[in-house]
């Protein structure tokens, strides 16, 4: 079966063609288009068909960086609205799936080998336990599976979104400095590549140092120069924001694991940690994420893991497209 799918980002969006037989997909043609360059998911999809155009779709599923109700969604980080019923006309298909992007993340991890993970815990996972999801990228991500008796099922949530909780003082200077620019604080305002900068820019405040010429420069990538000065050592401030940047993201991601009381494991999906994967091995995560009071013990018995594979959205979006053309799920 050849699926059409799409990991649909803030800053990117990735289509591509899959060839899906025995429960396993493989790209045939995938490409990249930078999100903010086009006025419609339904633009770019006709520029990739154009491009390939004997490549025709028996299946589509679009996952998006926003809720989706009703087969509708309003993109969070993009001026796009997308609609299931739009696409599936423009494709000549009876049905087109959208998803939210976490939930797509979310039907992937079944198709991921040991070897595209890292394990930050190893726990003691409970093959019919709840499972978890956050992502930190443009965004910041969250869902969750249940159990029913065969397969984990996915289901979206909004939980980036949900009041940013300071913990120490200069969690509440930080809480208050960002208060200032925005009416309501988030985790996704702390925990996302623009939360990272927002770090990065407290501690300049606070320490008086010197602004850097990068950051300055609206053609870097703030977040990518934070990351890189901080792994190589060049840039102790640089290393600072990083290392708190670890430690909240694995406060937040021990709320996740309560909240969904996921024995099944945590995952972490989205761009930014593989990519600062030593950043979240030296312990600031984990000790951030087992401290929970009461409930260390319960979060220390889960298992913890870096997803480091590009694909799992894409594979995921092909597994759900193909398992509902067999009406295998709902």
């Amino acid at each position: 079966m050849h699926i059409l799918t799409g990991d649909i980002g803030g800053t990117n969006t990735r289509l591509a063609m899959m060839e899906y037989a025995d429960g396993r997909a493989c790209v045939t043609e995938k490409l990249t288009f930078p999100s903010e360059s086009y006025a419609s998911l339904g633009e770019i999809v006709n520029e990739f068909l154009a491009r390939r155009p004997k490549l025709q779709p028996q299946a589509a599923a679009f996952g998006v960086a926003g809720p989706v109700a009703q087969g509708v969604s309003r993109i969070t980080n993009l001026p796009w609205v997308i609609s299931a019923e739009g696409l599936a006309e423009q494709l000549g298909l009876q049905t087109v799936q959208l998803l939210n992007d976490l939930e797509a993340l979310a039907w992937g991890i079944d198709t991921l080998r040991p070897e595209n993970m890292v394990a930050l815990q190893t726990g003691s996972s409970d093959p019919a336990g709840n499972r978890a999801v956050i992502a930190a990228g443009t965004g910041l991500g969250e869902a969750g599976l249940c159990w029913d008796g065969k397969l984990h099922i996915p289901f979206a949530t909004e939980g980036g979104h949900a009041d940013f909780a300071p913990a120490t003082e200069r969690d509440w200077r930080f809480y208050g400095f960002l208060k200032n620019r925005f009416e309501h604080v988030s985790w996704e305002r702390v925990v996302s590549g623009a939360g990272l900068v927002h770090l990065f820019e407290f501690l300049l405040q606070e320490s008086g140092t010197a602004v850097p010429a990068w950051f300055e420069d609206p053609a870097q990538d703030s977040a990518a120069c934070i990351t890189r000065d901080a792994l190589s050592g060049s840039d102790p401030l640089c290393a600072e924001a990083l290392h708190w940047f670890a430690h909240l993201y694995g406060a937040e991601a021990g709320n996740l694991a309560l909240k969904m009381k996921a024995t099944g494991g945590l995952y972490l999906g989205g761009g930014i940690a593989p990519k600062i994967l030593p950043a979240l091995q030296d312990g600031r995560f984990l000790g951030a994420f087992l401290d929970k009071g009461r409930m260390r013990g319960l979060v220390e018995g889960m298992p913890v893991r870096v997803i480091c594979n590009e694909q799992v959205s894409l594979q995921g979006l092909a597994r759900v497209a193909a398992l509902r053309a067999q009406n295998a799920v709902i």
